[in-house]
């Protein structure tokens, strides 16, 4: 299916793009992977007068080290951070969720910024943003703002962005060096979005967990923790957790939706062993430090 018809800007720096979006009001989208809003424009679903294209942009697709922090461009595409090399391996769990995004096709082109933007509750960057407590950072006409991950995402496919707004990167804590990390998801065929998935890391020290962070994927209508097990888990001696146990903890109180692909109760299920599986894993990473 064609485009619909819209006007092309190629700026060279951020202030240029922001005063595009800032023209257009709300009727302006802007343009990095493009994986999800060509599809979208495709099938009528988005219709931007103006396409703003950001990959000529000075700086967005760096990945550097910062305070603390690995902070990643808005034109980093999800291939460079499944390679895991350079400053993102800081993240382990970046290179963890990068294969499991659509096709390596997708993958070259799509941008992690892009897909946190798109906010799509069964992907996998909007759950690891959540779960290891990631900022995002927003360029406007009046300014600088990051917003966290946990306040950004309201909704099936909305976000806390403004019109106006760009997205120029995000940046992720560095965890201890002896953190365990995994990520988790069920889908019905590789590159399809999960059915249900979870993602988690955990710090060990003297035995105890000291730092603990659940995310579970596609089990509401954003990407969301599961508080319950995580205080359950925090302080607790590693020898006396029970990663069964604590898979049903964390989806006791969620409400998974029901559509054609899945039953609220079977996401649940498969939530939980999927939760299991992945503390599993995170706790013996962790537990060898």
């Amino acid at each position: 299916m064609k485009l619909p018809p819209f006007e092309y800007a190629s700026p060279g720096t951020v202030d240029d793009a922001v005063a595009l979006l800032a023209e257009r009001d709300g009727e302006a989208s802007v343009l990095a992977g493009g994986q999800s809003l060509v599809p979208l424009m495709a099938l009528r679903l988005a219709r931007p007068e103006l396409l703003v294209d950001i990959n000529r942009v000075a700086g967005l697709d760096r990945v550097e080290r910062v305070d603390g922090h690995v902070v990643i461009g808005a034109c980093v595409r999800h291939a460079e951070l499944e390679r895991g090399s350079g400053e993102s391996a800081a993240v382990p769990l970046l290179a963890r969720a990068a294969p499991l995004i659509g096709h390596f096709q997708i993958r070259n082109r799509g941008t992690l910024c892009g897909a946190l933007t798109h906010a799509d509750a069964a992907a996998e960057w909007p759950t690891v943003a959540v779960t290891l407590d990631a900022e995002i950072e927003v360029r406007s006409a009046s300014g600088v703002r990051w917003i966290p991950a946990t306040e950004f995402f309201l909704g099936p496919f909305m976000t806390a962005l403004e019109p106006g707004d760009l997205v120029t990167s995000v940046r992720f804590p560095v965890w201890s060096p002896g953190a365990g990390f995994a990520i988790e998801e069920f889908a019905r065929r590789s590159g399809d979005f999960a059915i249900a998935g979870v993602a988690c890391g955990i710090e060990v020290d003297g035995g105890r967990v000291s730092r603990c962070a659940i995310g579970l994927l596609g089990m509401a209508s954003a990407a969301r923790r599961a508080d319950t097990a995580e205080r359950a888990i925090l302080g607790a001696a590693v020898t006396e957790l029970d990663p069964e146990e604590l898979g049903r903890l964390a989806l006791a109180d969620a409400e998974p939706p029901t559509d054609i692909h899945a039953s609220s109760r079977y996401r649940r299920r498969v939530g939980a062993a999927l939760t299991t599986r992945a503390l599993a894993t995170a706790l013996k990473e962790a537990s060898r430090a």
